[in-house]
């Protein structure tokens, strides 16, 4: 197998990061967890972490990515500098640099690591790598640097860099390697290996709690305490999510990866801190009823279950209606000056009024009333967004279509559904009512002006589309039977099929000025057309992602699956 993933790659940048030794008398395949120290924030555990290693050392995917724009931004990101320098303080303490090269040496079947400081990269390493190899490896070579010491009857070595004050400590104890970037973790796991009763992480309720619910134990398993990791400003600050307010109503997580080699599938389970309101079984089987809207060339599609009135309207504003409106987000640059030939102004700039203030695009209340209090008054049970890309004819531009369809406890009233819409948008298409008139087409109504908003009602059914041949493939779904289970929300894409049209149309939206130069390296990449575009150049042999989610009480289960082309 070929591939890498995302997952795997960060686990290998953090245990590139340092490694030690150990000795267990459990089975090759058992759990190590049983052996590491109470504290830790994250804990990764491999079912054979050698293989993984070997799978992304010869993956086309790291090829690609080393020579791309993505990994040129990375390499000289904060981040990046931050593991570079956790990296040298390392070699300067255990005597050698912690490469790829001293990573595949280290790296036994199964594995795991556990993190017990995120800022200072403080963590400990457990392997299953027969003693011959590990004899064999640099860290074995110059055993004689460091200071020996006893642990649980076995001998370990401690060696710390008197100028940055950081320990790496390794012990070799028959089939095991353990390798700590702080002595008194490793000498807590060669005592819990002897038996001693010292608490490990095992006996932590959030970890105990997080792992009953888990599932199948994947190839790669990843057990994270939200309730350490969230608060921390180094969380706060490197997250690409974001997504901070979100995971704090978690208290801990488990991910497992399960690899074949037409699909990786990621099983999530997270633990709320606070019980949900309960759920209807109504709103989970109607998210199921709406992907048979779902047209087969859609790029996008999310399915959610029970949105609230305000969340119906936001959706439909944004994708559809009035999706360009809104304030400018602030500058969080200073404004600048282009002074030539020392002049000021001219006299054109005194007709510029400085007393209005800027519109700010923004509708009438009483048009946003209308369908606002239309959508708050009736129970929708499920609501679905899907969004799809295409060429025009001659292949220049790439045009985004968006739909949305919201299911009801009850039948919609078609009259009053386009006398909302129509009041929502003719503020800003038309002064005289030119333009928003309803026109009935073959299973839908359209307004007869420029902009091809259309709408199908179908009793208890709502489509709206900005696009008549995205909406008549959507009202086809009517005579489909979905096959999804229930769930609180399903959701896909189609990477195949949209990563070109992406790249073709940031190619146009990043245009400017600098875009000359790149390659000479004058400029930093443009972020969507060059930075992420190589990102889904990496990995192109994806062909799409589907998410499903469910609920059990207080645990929220996440099935992430992840398609293969070859």
């Amino acid at each position: 197998m070929k591939r890498a993933t995302v997952v795997l790659f960060v686990v290998v940048v953090v245990i590139t990061g340092g490694i030690a030794v150990h000795r267990a008398d459990a089975a090759q395949d058992a759990s190590f967890s049983k052996y590491f120290p109470a504290g830790p924030m994250l804990y990764l555990e491999a079912k054979d972490f050698s293989s993984l290693l070997s799978d992304w050392n010869s993956s086309p995917e790291k090829k690609i990515w080393l020579s791309s724009s993505n990994y040129e931004v990375f390499s000289r990101s904060r981040l990046f500098l931050r593991l570079k320098g956790a990296g040298d303080q390392f070699a300067a303490a255990a005597g050698l640099p912690p490469d790829m090269d001293f990573a595949s040496q280290v790296a036994g079947t199964r594995s795991a690591l556990a993190l017990y400081d995120i800022g200072n990269l403080q963590f400990l390493y457990i392997t299953y790598l027969p003693s011959a190899k590990s004899l064999q490896t640099q860290l074995w070579q110059v055993r004689s640097k460091f200071e020996p010491r006893n642990a649980g009857g076995v001998t370990f070595y401690v060696r710390r860099d008197p100028e940055s004050q950081k320990e790496v400590a390794f012990a070799v104890a028959g089939d095991y390697l353990l390798l700590a970037t702080r002595a008194d973790l490793l000498a807590g796991a060669l005592q819990l290996i002897s038996g001693n009763k010292d608490r490990a992480i095992e006996t932590e309720p959030w970890f105990a709690q997080t792992v009953s619910a888990a599932k199948e134990r994947g190839d790669l398993r990843m057990v994270l305490n939200l309730e350490k990791i969230v608060p921390s400003p180094y969380f706060r600050t490197y997250w690409a999510q974001q997504n901070i307010t979100d995971m704090k109503q978690y208290s801990a997580a488990v991910s497992d990866l399960l690899r074949s080699s037409k699909e990786y599938r990621e099983e999530r389970v997270l633990i709320a801190k606070n019980a949900p309101a309960a759920e209807s079984d109504a709103g989970r089987n109607a998210v199921a009823d709406l992907i048979r809207f779902v047209p087969e060339n859609s790029g996008v599609y999310q399915a959610k279950a029970v949105p609230s009135g305000d969340a119906c309207l936001q959706l439909l504003e944004t994708k559809i209606l009035a999706p360009h409106f809104g304030p400018t987000p602030a500058s969080e640059l200073a404004p600048q000056v282009q002074l030539a030939s020392g002049e000021t102004g001219q006299s054109s700039d005194l007709e510029t009024r400085i007393d209005q203030p800027p519109t700010d695009g923004s509708t009438s209340a009483q048009s946003v009333s209308a369908l606002q209090q239309l959508l708050s008054k009736t129970q929708v049970l499920a609501s679905l967004q899907v969004q799809a890309t295409d060429r025009d004819p001659a292949g220049v531009f790439v045009r985004i279509h968006s739909a949305v369809a919201l299911v009801a406890a009850s039948d919609w009233s078609d009259a009053d559904l386009r006398a909302a819409l129509a009041d929502f948008v003719s503020p800003s298409f038309t002064a005289s009512g030119l333009g928003i008139s309803w026109q009935q087409k073959s299973g839908y109504q359209e307004l007869d002006g420029l902009w091809p908003l259309s709408v199908s009602v179908r009793g208890k059914y709502l489509l709206v589309a900005d696009d008549p041949a995205l909406l008549e493939k959507m009202i086809a779904g009517l005579d489909r039977k979905s096959a999804a289970e229930p769930a609180r929300l399903i959701a896909g894409f189609d990477h195949a099929r949209e990563r070109t049209n992406f790249k073709q149309f940031f190619s146009m939206a990043d245009r400017n000025a600098g875009s000359e130069g790149f390659s000479s390296g004058t400029r930093e990449p443009q972020f969507f057309s060059e930075n992420m575009a190589s990102l889904s150049q990496v990995f192109a042999n994806i062909s799409s992602e589907k998410i499903l989610e469910r609920r059990d009480g207080d645990k929220i289960l996440q099935t992430v699956t992840y398609d293969w082309s070859k």
